[in-house]
């Protein structure tokens, strides 16, 4: 093989799940591993050696973490942990990708990763940072156009309600919706995040459930933001936040069901009681369940589109750096508890 195919041996750093949460996720459910990258005298036709740069961490890896029956296998143990990154090309044998090319790709919480291109895209780190393609043009932005475009055909003069609305997906479907036109009113946990959510990303309002110790305090604070009701609902969180939301429904409203964070470290599925859910039949909702990576058709033209809005600066963004992989479980605990503010990476 030519020179510039062949890698020394290296060794690089990976997590891997040592073990499956009871309840709330601990650093010692993670393990940090030194490991060797396979000495490489010929990489197999259409492989690439990676070196990761960024590291996304997401909501949904709780799931995964569990034993339960969902919408995928669950993570193995003693493997390395599932999620999205972005980093650059070392070496290839696959046609389109060379050395030094940017990538993103589901190559895991590890530093290195050997990867079939087919499972690569390729990215343009010069027009905007590497970074954003793990948030606004990855998979939360994604989340967040097919939800509004697709699931809540949002239209102009609308309410729309987000929650979790400082989040990576978010923030994005607030955005989106008042370039439609809609009214969007967030909910988010604490001033400095509806701060942001207000005067930096342009919601008509938001609310501070943090402030509310009891539900009927939180389902007139959102009546108050809310005075025409909810016609279009993303909901992030699940728990009171959304049964606070299904009080204000409007006739035939339409609810994009994203996720149900409020439950993900819950031992019981009793944390997610709904009072409220006789509204669904009251109002003749229509509430759809979505997880966007079956919807893999929609990805050129959400992306497309998102990619024009970025480079417009019509959308706009935050992120929460941690410095490290093993920083990430902290980071990743940190996330399920609501102190991120924006995207949540890791650097390496």
């Amino acid at each position: 093989m030519s020179e510039e195919h062949r890698l020394p041996a290296q060794t690089y750093q990976r997590i891997v799940l040592a073990a499956r949460p009871r309840g709330q996720v601990a650093p010692e459910n993670f393990r940090l591993e030194t490991a060797t990258l396979p000495t490489i005298d010929d990489l197999k036709i259409n492989e690439v050696v990676i070196k990761n740069h960024y590291l996304s961490l997401d909501p949904y890896m709780r799931g995964r973490m569990s034993k339960a029956k969902s919408y995928a296998e669950p993570q193995a143990l003693d493997q390395t942990m599932i999620g999205a990154t972005a980093g650059q090309v070392v070496a290839s044998r696959h046609a389109d990708f060379l050395p030094g090319d940017y990538v993103s790709g589901m190559l895991g919480w590890t530093e290195m990763a050997i990867e079939d291109g087919a499972a690569l895209r390729k990215v343009d780190a010069v027009i905007l940072p590497l970074s954003v393609y793990l948030s606004v043009l990855g998979m939360p932005g994604v989340t967040a156009w097919y939800g509004i475009h697709r699931i809540l055909q949002a239209k102009a003069g609308q309410t729309l309600v987000v929650s979790a609305a400082g989040g990576a997906v978010g923030s994005v479907v607030g955005q989106l919706a008042k370039l439609i036109g809609c009214r969007v009113v967030g909910i988010a946990g604490g001033e400095q995040k509806c701060a942001y959510i207000v005067d930096e990303l342009g919601f008509d309002s938001c609310v501070d459930y943090k402030k509310f110790a009891s539900e009927e305090e939180l389902t007139d604070s959102l009546a108050a933001a809310t005075p025409d009701g909810i016609d279009l609902l993303f909901e992030n969180v699940g728990g009171r936040i959304f049964d606070a939301s299904l009080a204000r429904l409007n006739p035939y409203a339409k609810i994009a069901l994203c996720g149900m964070i409020a439950g993900y470290s819950a031992n019981s599925d009793n944390a997610q009681a709904l009072k409220n859910s006789g509204k669904l039949l009251t109002m003749r909702a229509t509430l759809q369940g979505f997880i966007v990576t079956e919807h893999m058709d929609v990805w050129p033209q959400a992306l497309a589109e998102l990619t024009e809005l970025m480079v417009a600066k019509k959308l706009h963004y935050k992120e929460m750096i941690a410095q490290g992989l093993a920083a990430a479980p902290n980071a990743f605990i940190g996330l399920l508890s609501g102190k991120n503010l924006g995207k949540q990476l890791v650097r390496f």
